[in-house]
């Protein structure tokens, strides 16, 4: 069973617009109201060991108890609205004391607003999506999955002025759309000159989405804070602004797509470095230009699109020294410079570029790797073959 999603823009009018508008705030609210409850009760169990401490399960009854006489509004869109978001509380707690997100915060409005809907209540037809108390709204692209595996739930977001929908699906069997041969390893250097640099030879450009964008970004940004709060010219500003930000994202995703798609289809294996973005990004000189590659929606888009088309991934160690070896002869340059792009080498002679030479080096691991699984792999068959005879 492979899960994936489709992500498609809708095309609602005026009323149905609206309509999500109010589901997104009612996911807000419920989201706040939860949270503020937790930090209440947690801070009465801190005070007084007898009361219980806050969870999910009992913030939802709390919350189901009153929402009629308090919250009656919040029946006016779909029950997940307010029902998802209350577990969305439990799920962030749950992640910050596991030590993998930081503590939650309040949601605002305008800020990732999203609302979501189970599959009991939405259904896919054509071009159009069934929502609950609102009926059917029109897709501008057909769902490309219909018909294939069983739809497990929808995600409604904005972003600036469009509207989409996540419509996440577990398919039975992989996608037919694969690729008709594949080769058996590539080796991928990323960088921020060049997105990366493969073992093959194709390289990818970075789009530098940001920093093309900047100068336009500072302007808008300048432009909203002259404006008067609550004014209708500040929307229209605050909104030209969503719109520039969300088309550097797009510039950057697509970039990224055509990446993750080229290797995970064209390649069995696919090698990886184990990058320290964290601590990349504490170079004042060079934090811009790391964070507008997207180091980690690379390795994302990468990671789930190998499952999907039946590649895997293999990473080489965070501190292997992909740039100082020589592909040729193994020879390890130890004074190698950043700033040094090409290097021969002393002991073979062979003249190397920085980023090709680290992608075949990667390509080597990765091939290492793959023999070394094979070796185990036979090695267990042919044990179970002794023991069968015994």
């Amino acid at each position: 069973m492979l899960s994936t999603a489709h992500q498609i823009e809708l095309n609602p009018n005026n009323k149905q617009a609206n309509y999500f508008a109010r589901a997104c705030g009612v996911a807000r609210f419920s989201f706040n109201w939860g949270l503020e409850e937790w930090q209440t009760q947690y801070q009465a169990h801190v005070q007084d060991n007898s009361l219980p401490k806050p969870n999910e399960q009992a913030l939802r009854k709390q919350f189901n108890a009153v929402k009629k006489q308090e919250f009656a509004f919040v029946l006016e869109v779909t029950k997940y609205a307010a029902q998802q978001a209350l577990k969305n509380v439990g799920t962030a707690f749950k992640r910050f004391f596991n030590g993998e997100a930081a503590y939650p915060q309040f949601g605002k409005k305008g800020h990732h607003d999203s609302f979501y809907i189970g599959n009991d209540q939405f259904k896919v037809k054509d071009k159009q999506v069934w929502i609950p108390n609102l009926g059917w709204v029109r897709l501008k692209e057909r769902f490309k999955y219909q018909g294939e595996g069983k739809i497990n739930n929808a995600v409604i977001s904005r972003q600036a002025d469009r509207w989409l929908v996540s419509i996440s699906v577990s398919l039975d069997k992989k996608s037919p759309r694969q690729a008709v041969e594949k080769q058996d390893c590539v080796g991928v250097d990323l960088g921020i000159s060049r997105l990366a640099t493969c073992s093959d030879g194709h390289q990818a450009d970075n789009p530098k989405a940001l920093s093309k964008k900047l100068k336009k970004l500072k302007r808008l940004s300048q432009a909203l804070s002259r404006k008067v709060k609550g004014s209708h010219n500040r929307q229209k500003a605050k909104m030209q602004l969503s719109k520039l930000h969300q088309r550097i994202t797009h510039i950057r995703h697509d970039a990224l797509h055509k990446l993750s798609y080229y290797v995970t289809t064209q390649f069995n294996t696919v090698v990886l470095e184990d990058l320290n973005v964290q601590g990349m990004m504490k170079n004042r000189k060079l934090s811009r230009a790391i964070a507008d590659v997207g180091f980690y929606e690379l390795r994302r888009q990468i990671e789930y699109k190998a499952k999907y088309y039946g590649s895997k991934v293999v990473y080489a160690d965070r501190f292997y020294p992909s740039s100082k070896l020589c592909s040729v002869c193994g020879f390890k340059h130890e004074g190698l410079r950043l700033t040094e792009r090409e290097w021969d080498c002393p002991e073979c002679g062979n003249h190397h570029d920085r980023d090709v030479n680290a992608a075949l080096n990667l390509r080597q691991l990765g091939l290492t790797h793959c023999t070394a699984i094979s070796a185990f792999d036979e090695a267990k068959i042919v044990k179970n073959d002794c023991k069968a005879n015994q």
